[in-house]
Formats: C-alpha cells, sequence, structure tokens
C-alpha cells in the first residue's frame, strides 16, 4: 500500500500500543484537535508492519529504535517501569517492587516479531545482580497477558501506563530499580511528509 499524498486536510494516522492516554497526551502537546489525528492500535506482535505498509503515518515508541528505514525523533515523555501481578499475588499490596524479586517468577518472552533488542529494554533477560528473568510465556496480545498474569501464572514486567487499560484481577505495581522508558515519534525514514513532520515538531515543541 503507498503513502496518502501530503494533504494536510487529510488526518494523520498515529499508532500506538497499550495505554491510548500517552497517545491523546502527545497530540495536545503538539496543539492538534482531534479530527486531525486518526488513533489506531498497532499489533505488539508485529509492530512496525502498519507503519511500512503505509497504514500509519507515525507511530508512538518506547524504549530504543535500531530500525534502518524508520526515524525516531526526540523524546516527548517518559514512562515509569511497572509490573502486572494478580490481585492474588504476593507482590500485588506492594507500594513497589525491586527487578531482582522479579527473578522469582515466571515472566514473558517477546511476542510475535518484535525485536529481541527492545523486549530486552521492555523485559531484561537478567537482573542488575544477575539473576536470570525467567522468560517462559509467549503471547501475541495483551488481553491474553492480561489473562495468565490475573490466572496468577505469569508477572508482567512493563510499564507504568498500562494501569490505564488493566481489567479486573490484575495490578500494577511501580518498579523502582529500573529506569523510565523514553517516549518518542517515529515514521518512515523515506517519507519525510511536511504534515507528518511538523506534527513531530509541534509535539517536540509542546512537549519541551
Amino acid at each position: 500500500m503507498h503513502a496518502r499524498p501530503d494533504d494536510p486536510r487529510t488526518p494523520i494516522r498515529l499508532g500506538y500500543h497499550g495505554s491510548p492516554h500517552v497517545a491523546t497526551r502527545i497530540v495536545r502537546a503538539a496543539g492538534r484537535a482531534a479530527d486531525e489525528i486518526d488513533l489506531a492500535v498497532y499489533d505488539i506482535a508485529d509492530p512496525f508492519r502498519a507503519l511500512r505498509a503505509g497504514d500509519l503515518d507515525a507511530m508512538v515508541v518506547k524504549f530504543g529504535l535500531a530500525e534502518p528505514d524508520l526515524r525516531r525523533g526526540a523524546e516527548l515523555a517518559t514512562d515509569a517501569r511497572a509490573v502486572v501481578v494478580g490481585d492474588g499475588h504476593p507482590l500485588a499490596g506492594r507500594a513497589s517492587v525491586s527487578i531482582e524479586e522479579l527473578a522469582a517468577f515466571d515472566a514473558f518472552d517477546r511476542p510475535g516479531r518484535l525485536p529481541a533488542y527492545i523486549w530486552d529494554e521492555v523485559v531484561p533477560p537478567a537482573t542488575p545482580a544477575g539473576r536470570p528473568i525467567r522468560r517462559r510465556h509467549r503471547v501475541r496480545t495483551v488481553p491474553e497477558m492480561f489473562a495468565l498474569v490475573a490466572a496468577g501464572e505469569a508477572v508482567h514486567v512493563s510499564l507504568a501506563s498500562l494501569a490505564d487499560i488493566a481489567p479486573p484481577g490484575v495490578r500494577v505495581v511501580p518498579v523502582h530499580d529500573l529506569p523510565p522508558a523514553p517516549v518518542s515519534l517515529a515514521w518512515r525514514r523515506d517519507l519525510d511528509r511536511d504534515d507528518v513532520l511538523a506534527f513531530v515538531k509541534d509535539a517536540e515543541a509542546g512537549a519541551a
């Protein structure tokens, strides 16, 4: 599929994963009205497919980006680290936990075609003290992850913004000794369209 013509009257299609509030805050920071941006959830199991296919014009990314065909803008915000646990989990009532404690529980391996270098930042292969994180479960969707967590079969080392979409039966507990994830925008390197670049520039200025 080919990208749309550079038409300022056409809404920019912005992809996001997880909490929609992170994306809407970026849109507000850029000074855009709701009808100027079409928000769409991208598939975490193949996160860059829609952008590369021309189905999205830009996407919200977290952590690093080392895709040669994509550009990444400046940091717009950060997303604090957290762990998703079931209501009955021994850590569910804690104000915060250490990543070292989470090595005692089964966690998730990377979904689908998500690059390994990104997943290593989401769920580290080992703690700073060298304890391996047991990345055993593989799912393709967020609802699948929440279901396993609610059943007490795994914990998910992730981001605090997941609290925005967490269903009943799970808790999102801060992890106090992992650095927050940087949040930025990405777009195709071969499609530096004026409207997309203007949106990125305005978002970065609003965040600053």
